[in-house]
């Protein structure tokens, strides 16, 4: 039964890998003929560098079916990666009137897997976008002391079985998977950060990253 799993899982990641690539050349594409016809657009470059970023993050959660080991980490800035996380998450905000704003007066170097972190702050930022019905705001802090945490806070809905919602299976959305909260929570021990739920009332939702700073 597990073989069969296993093999079932290379081949479904075959399949989506390919995907992957063909969406990968024609960014590549576009990119190419923007340039050539002397097309500057921020608005496109953006969209471009977000499609080829998440592309990257989907590849590298398929080699997860592939090795149960698959972290590759590096030392980066974290103030950027907050950033590149906030970019790559406004997507989600559609129609609806919602604001992001970033507190970080100060960054330091962490020693992390840059895809995995993004795909985990994308995660909640894009819960929290879910859970503001139309207008509202998502405040990201990043604050330097002895290690780096993240506060990232929303005015939305109020979460009503808090002590569950790292489970699996427990989701508050109509179509969730109940699998995105837990699996971040692991990503994120696996490099030494940890993820929990500092407060949820009808005022304020607010989530909290904490992981070392950098040393060599």
């Amino acid at each position: 039964m597990n073989n069969l799993i296993s093999e079932q899982s290379r081949c479904i990641a075959h399949e989506i890998r390919n995907h992957i690539s063909i969406c990968e050349l024609y960014t590549r594409i576009i990119k190419k003929n923007l340039e050539n016809e002397g097309i500057e657009n921020d608005s496109i470059d953006n969209a471009i560098k977000c499609i080829t970023k998440s592309l990257k993050i989907m590849n590298n959660s398929l080699l997860d079916l592939k090795s149960l080991n698959n972290f590759s980490p590096e030392i980066c800035d974290i103030q950027a990666v907050v950033q590149e996380g906030i970019n790559l998450s406004t997507v989600y905000i559609g129609d609806k009137d919602i604001k992001i704003n970033l507190e970080a007066k100060d960054t330091a170097p962490v020693y992390i897997d840059e895809n995995k972190f993004l795909a985990c702050l994308v995660n909640i930022i894009k819960n929290a976008i879910e859970a503001i019905q139309e207008k509202g705001c998502i405040n990201i802090q990043l604050k330097i002391q002895d290690k780096v945490v993240i506060k990232i806070s929303n005015n939305g809905e109020q979460i009503k079985n808090p002590q569950e919602i790292f489970n699996v299976g427990f989701t508050t959305k109509q179509t969730g998977s109940g699998l995105g909260l837990h699996i971040c929570a692991n990503n994120l021990q696996a490099q030494n950060a940890e993820l929990k739920l500092t407060q949820s009332t009808p005022e304020i939702t607010e989530f909290e990253i904490t992981l070392p700073v950098y040393k060599n």
